[in-house]
């Protein structure tokens, strides 16, 4: 199992922060670093613009993979969209991921003015937004004629270097969503799932893999959670506080008591044999990467922590 860090954006990420995180995951040996694509989630902090970030790793790094995890379709035309991924997989030498998603979070398209409309209709637009997007880096010229989203003979130049970036689509929904990852996706990232549920999942995800004639075997597996983890109680204890000033705590409640919360709703909480052993059970699901969350941009604690300690226990699960 491969591990590699995923960092909030919209968490007071600044230029300074994001290109040292980027540095430290290549000096570290993390094979990817992600990032959301947020302008806010709860108190606005600082928020860097995720596709100005891209092309800032494609050039400060050599050898990661990294994209938007994920981008929602809300946000902006799939043909800006599009374009913007073709460009910097060729800036990047193929290492920019297309993330997809269908969008959540209501109250950041309400400030900023974003239409959010109806989860059908953003299903929709989804589906219609992969199909464009492979229409507009395969096809000279691309035509596309869909509801929401149209193509007139558009000749995008330049293509991108790998043919087309490899497609992200993120998320569990089981009747829509996983039948796109089977149509559409080389990767599938989902958020947060313990190893029986993520089982589930899997089985639906091949039910309609089969359904499209295609081998699940071919579509890459990944997972972003909201670890606390760390080398000593100290770590674990400071990486706690961090997260339930984020999510919000009952008065009084002890990082241990929280810890036992996050675990009891699935979540990865605690030293290194614990996670190790919840990683080799997702692992027997068929996760090939988990991507842990990088919550203190000020400090390199638990980066180096997985990087010395735990990447080496789990890379031949």
């Amino acid at each position: 199992m491969r591990i590699g860090l995923m960092v909030e954006g919209q968490n007071g990420l600044t230029w300074e922060r994001w290109i040292h995180i980027l540095g430290l995951a290549e000096s570290l040996g993390f094979p990817t670093v992600f990032r959301s694509d947020h302008y806010f989630i709860g108190p606005p902090q600082d928020s860097l613009e995720a596709y100005l970030s891209f092309a800032v790793a494609a050039r400060e790094t050599k050898a990661i993979r990294f994209g938007p995890l994920v981008t929602p379709v809300t946000f902006r035309s799939p043909v800006d969209v599009g374009r913007m991924a073709a460009q910097i997989d060729l800036l990047s030498g193929g290492r920019f991921v297309m993330g997809l998603g269908a969008g959540w979070n209501e109250s950041e398209h309400k400030a900023y003015g974003i239409p959010f409309p109806a989860v059908k209709e953003r299903m929709d637009r989804l589906e219609e937004a992969l199909q464009l997007m492979q229409e507009l880096w395969t096809e000279s010229p691309a035509t596309f004629n869909g509801k929401h989203y149209q193509l007139d003979a558009a000749d995008l130049k330049p293509k991108p270097a790998s043919g087309r970036p490899p497609i992200l689509i993120g998320g569990s929904g089981e009747k829509r969503l996983l039948r796109m990852v089977a149509r559409y996706a080389s990767e599938w990232n989902c958020v947060n799932l313990a190893p029986d549920a993520y089982g589930a999942k899997v089985a639906v995800l091949e039910r309609h893999c089969e359904a499209e004639d295609r081998d699940p075997a071919t579509i890459a597996r990944s997972m972003m959670t909201f670890a606390v983890l760390g080398p000593d109680e100290a770590t674990l204890d400071r990486g706690t506080r961090r997260l339930m000033g984020m999510w919000g705590a009952r008065e009084g409640t002890s990082p241990a008591e929280y810890r036992a919360g996050m675990r009891e709703r699935g979540l990865l909480a605690g030293g290194t044999e614990e996670i190790v052993d919840t990683l080799g059970r997702l692992a027997e699901q068929g996760l090939q990467e988990i991507d842990f969350q990088h919550f203190d941009f000020d400090d390199d604690t638990v980066p180096q922590y997985i990087a010395a300690e735990l990447a080496p226990r789990v890379r031949d699960l």
